[in-house]
């Protein structure tokens, strides 16, 4: 089972995966962790899950990447506020230039 291709396509099975003892905290061989790839890729629901299951919205791909930053460029207005709820940083360098990129401001 690929967690990664999982989360890229928002395949629901990888919260059972998780529930049944996967790590919510796996990154791949680039450094994305499962709710970057999910929050990249528009999987709302799988990324407010991800984070009910205790995903770190603030951790950095090797590229030094966020969720936030993926979510903002990418145009996924309802991610955003849910990584900002959860506690997303919105001052992260990766979200600036994302936020400035697509014209853009994460709110505080």
């Amino acid at each position: 089972m690929d967690l990664f291709e999982l989360a890229r396509t928002g395949d629901a099975a990888l919260l059972a995966a998780i529930d049944e003892g996967h790590d919510v905290g796996a990154v791949n061989d680039s450094g994305d962790s499962l709710v970057m790839l999910a929050a990249y890729h528009g999987h709302e629901p799988l990324v407010r899950e991800l984070i009910a299951r205790g995903a770190d919205v603030n951790r950095a791909n090797d590229k030094r990447l966020v969720p936030l930053a993926g979510a903002l460029f990418k145009g996924h207005e309802g991610i955003v506020a849910a990584l900002l709820d959860a506690g997303a940083d919105p001052q992260e360098p990766s979200v600036r230039q994302a936020a400035q990129m697509r014209g853009r401001t994460p709110r505080a």
